[in-house]
């Protein structure tokens, strides 16, 4: 997760006191305000609760008025504190801290607890209204659409719930990915326009698991839809041939073998991000950014209007991290092993930066899983019940925190896998269409630790 804290908000009291309050974002979006007295609170609790030793340094008070250098150096201070007990796993896991963010969201947006209908939207369009209270979690609404469609329990876990925008041409925008932290009713009506929802969505990445969905009626009308859309949104390629085969796979009604060779397509099970910019390969080079298969995908066309593209292996990333400014800005960049002992910074400029970040994220987990030999179906139930902590999944990656920035004189990577090969971008004919374009992927193996494709 982001944490920012933006600019200093100054309001009235009830007794015409000018009281500061500070503007906290998460994942680039406006969470809550909060005063230093909260925060205060929070850290006392965290600190009778876990102690000293456990809880990060919190800005001290002040006995005289702060001064504009004073008010801007708790600023930064308190936007580091929150990045650090987000990112600690036993911390920013704990429901003393998202239980705070999600009191003060719906403080924030003056929303009282009561209950309301809520829609959630399928990948095909059809709505589904839930009655819920305005204070439930995320976890609360997922299991409340999943007991209005039926979908078994020990399935929950294998969906997620979406923020997304849709567009006038109907196409979909994917802000970011519901969290625990956060109420679903408020996020969506604190945006004040029709153009937001919520939709469901499976939220693994591994193809093989998409058995365990289908083997259930429900699962499978859920990932059938998904697919459908998926295709005629444009997100997974496919050539005429291959529409002729689905077409009549559908006019049989044959859901799983239409999921079948919906699997064998390119882009099956990606999410497509919005056109954005990217240095690579050359700075200021616009791109199409997707992520599946446990990679980011580029569709970049370059300053002399040729297109390429190419894939940027999650197992290759040695870190990421997300950076903003002026509130608007967002940067993914991740540090890329281009070939044998070399190490390169990709940067992508994009308002889905942290929809990105978190993609890499669930896909880091998926894999430390299978590679500690981890059951998936464990997982996604932990998953579910917001018991996934960074402890199991990416603390076993000794790379950096995703917020720091790179250190300039960090030792030199020594041992790296001779199996790497080099990355090249393959040229696309302008003149091709999308239904056509195949493209070769960036291989090589895992730069977390040595761990190689080999081990996975």
């Amino acid at each position: 997760m982001h944490y920012s804290i933006s600019f200093t908000h100054y309001f009235l009291s009830l007794c015409l006191c000018l009281l500061q309050a500070y503007n906290i974002h998460v994942n680039g979006v406006l969470h809550c305000r909060v005063r230093y007295s909260q925060l205060l609170g929070l850290h006392e609790q965290i600190k009778k609760e876990y102690g000293n030793n456990l809880v990060p340094a919190f800005p001290p008070k002040k006995i005289f008025t702060l001064t504009p250098t004073d008010v801007e150096q708790r600023r930064e201070q308190l936007e580091k504190y929150m990045q650090a007990v987000r990112q600690d796993p036993m911390l920013g896991a704990s429901e003393m801290f998202n239980s705070f963010l999600r009191k003060a969201q719906q403080e924030t947006q003056q929303i009282p607890t009561e209950e309301v209908p809520l829609e959630i939207y399928l990948s095909n369009g059809q709505k589904v209204e839930v009655n819920i209270l305005t204070s439930d979690q995320t976890e609360d609404v997922l299991e409340a659409v999943a007991s209005k469609l039926d979908l078994l329990d020990e399935l929950v876990g294998y969906f997620s719930l979406f923020l997304v925008r849709e567009g006038v041409d109907g196409g979909l925008t994917f802000v970011r990915k519901l969290q625990e932290f956060e109420l679903p009713y408020v996020s969506v009506t604190s945006l004040r326009s029709s153009e937001f929802h919520i939709i469901l969505r499976k939220s693994y990445w591994d193809t093989a698991y998409d058995s365990d969905v289908m083997d259930n009626r429900v699962g499978l009308n859920l990932l059938y839809t998904q697919t459908v859309s998926d295709i005629d949104r444009g997100w997974i390629l496919v050539n005429k041939d291959q529409h002729r085969q689905l077409k009549s796979l559908q006019e049989k009604g044959s859901k799983k073998e239409f999921i079948r060779l919906g699997q064998t397509l390119k882009y099956f099970g990606y999410i497509k991000f919005d056109p954005c910019v990217t240095d690579f390969p050359e700075k200021g080079c616009h791109v199409i950014v997707s992520a599946g298969n446990n990679e980011l995908n580029f569709q970049v066309k370059l300053p002399n209007e040729q297109m390429k593209e190419g894939s940027f292996k999650v197992t290759r990333m040695r870190c990421w991290r997300v950076t903003s400014s002026c509130e608007v800005k967002l940067e993914l960049a991740f540090e890329y092993l281009m070939s044998k002992d070399r190490l390169q910074w990709v940067t992508i400029t994009s308002p889905q930066a942290i929809m990105m970040s978190i993609c890499l994220q669930s896909m880091v987990d998926e894999l430390m899983v299978k590679k500690s030999g981890g059951s998936i179906k464990k997982m996604l139930r932990k998953r579910h019940n917001g018991s996934l902590h960074r402890s199991e999944s990416q603390q076993a990656v000794k790379s950096p925190p995703l917020l720091d920035s790179p250190d300039p004189n960090r030792d030199q990577i020594v041992k790296l896998s001779t199996k790497l090969s080099s990355v090249s971008l393959r040229g696309i004919s302008a003149s091709n269409s999308a239904n056509d374009i195949s493209g070769n992927d960036f291989h090589g193996n895992y730069a977390f630790e040595g761990i190689g494709d080999d081990d996975l």
